[in-house]
């Protein structure tokens, strides 16, 4: 059997596994180390998935993960959680749409602390859905844009996917963070004017609340400062070139637990409750990381991805036509793929054919993450969609999902930014010299 036709094979048996709902890591794993073995030989797969796990255990990057980790759970701890969006009420509410606004405001802010969309939707949709809905709020419009802006947190730095794609890509991670600043706020910048142009026509989708005085938005924004210099120090630091990534997690580690102090949560049952959050999820995402690299050391074993780039070679395709088919694969996937598995099934397999076509791997991880975001909120996944539902349980699926198409266009226009001009993601990492 050709080397090919297996690899082929492996890809639909991952798929059928995660469509069966066995665990990313496992299926990652089963997949790679069952295809080695078909490859070369039972012995020799396992001494080579030994030695492949053995090099990817001790990467010294694989230490920013749980670092950031740690230092967004002590946020948490400290009662960062809902601060972002109600300092951005105080000051955008009393506008068509202001909340809407703010829950985007909030979602971007919150995304800096979290790395997470998940973590981002939920945390700030508990505060600010029950918020716009007081304010007489179309339900669907306000689900739909808190759902849409929680998938900020996967983008703005610290993102737990790009630190992950670094790592499997191995691609400088603050270069990674340092590119994705400017499509991260743009995207936020997007989904602020469909809110804007939405109300504008339809000012019933979000009325305007009560305006606040100076007095007490400024009262607010200083109780959000010491959250903001936690971030800029650390990712200011990180561009400028201060720390490497995983120096600037250790730094907002020790800031998060002076913040505890300053805030009054430094106890033991918080921190207890940091850590054994950071140990969990940190062991989750290392087994997802070390079932992905076998995946891709299997799938570099069967040359499909050197088939599909001599193939894309042939078709003497221009390089952004080639893009735009992998960004439709890449959403037809993520209509039935969690994010996290998305970027690690198709990294090993998309990411030699943009390389060949002269593309940035720095740029591939901004769009990898950009058009796996689009698949947290598009039917019939949209796992953000389902957290806000949960939220508001009397608002049905149907109607949150109507309330996403604005947010769905926008994306797309976004998106096809991002592919037309690389500069907006790779002109910032030039600038720096991160």
């Amino acid at each position: 059997m050709a080397p090919e036709l297996i690899g082929l094979i492996g890809i639909l048996a991952l798929l059928g596994l995660l469509t069966l709902g066995v665990p990313i890591g496992v299926s990652l794993a089963l997949t790679g180390v069952v295809g080695l073995m078909v490859m070369l030989s039972p012995e020799a797969a396992l001494v080579k998935a030994g030695v492949v796990v053995f090099e990817v255990a001790q990467k010294y990057e694989l230490g920013v993960l749980p670092l950031f980790l740690l230092m967004a759970h002590l946020c948490f701890a400290a009662g960062a959680s809902r601060d972002f969006f109600d300092v951005a009420a105080r000051f955008v509410g009393h506008r068509r749409g202001g909340l809407g606004l703010a829950s985007i405001a909030g979602c971007a802010g919150f995304g800096a602390i979290s790395g997470s969309s998940l973590a981002t939707v939920a945390t700030v949709g508990s505060a600010a859905l029950p918020e716009m809905r007081r304010a007489g709020y179309n339900p669907g419009f306000a689900a739909g844009a808190l759902a849409a802006g929680g998938t900020l947190g996967a983008l703005i730095p610290p993102s737990g996917a790009l630190i992950v794609f670094g790592i499997i890509a191995e691609v400088s991670i603050g270069r990674l963070f340092t590119a994705a600043i400017i499509p991260g706020f743009s995207q936020a910048l997007f989904y602020m004017i469909a809110i804007a142009v939405l109300c504008w026509f339809k000012p019933e989708l979000g009325p305007r609340s009560v305006r606040v005085g100076w007095r007490e938005r400024m009262r607010g924004l200083l109780g959000i400062l010491d959250i903001l210099v936690l971030v800029v120090f650390v990712i200011g630091g990180l561009m400028i070139g201060w720390f490497t990534p995983t120096e600037a997690a250790s730094v907002g580690v020790i800031v998060a637990f002076i913040l505890m102090g300053i805030r009054g949560a430094f106890n033991r049952e918080a921190i207890a409750d940091s850590f054994a959050k950071t140990l969990s999820t940190t062991g989750m995402i290392y087994l997802i990381i070390f079932g992905a690299i076998l995946f891709a050391t299997f799938i570099s074993v069967t040359g499909i991805a050197d088939l599909m780039s001599n193939t894309v070679r042939a078709m003497d395709a221009s390089p952004i036509v080639v893009v735009i088919v992998i960004a439709l694969m890449l959403l037809v996937l993520g209509s039935f793929l969690d994010g996290l598995a998305l970027m690690l099934l198709t990294t090993p397999i998309f990411l030699p054919i943009v390389l060949e076509l002269g593309y940035s791997p720095i740029w591939f991880g901004i769009f990898l993450v950009r058009t796996m975001e689009i698949g947290f909120v598009h039917p019939p996944l949209g796992l953000n969609v389902y957290v806000i539902q949960a939220i508001g349980k009397d608002i049905p699926l149907g109607q949150i999902f109507r309330g996403i198409v604005p947010f769905l266009i926008a994306d797309f226009f976004h998106l096809a930014m991002i592919i037309a001009f690389p500069v907006v993601t790779l002109w910032l990492p030039s600038v720096m010299g991160a």
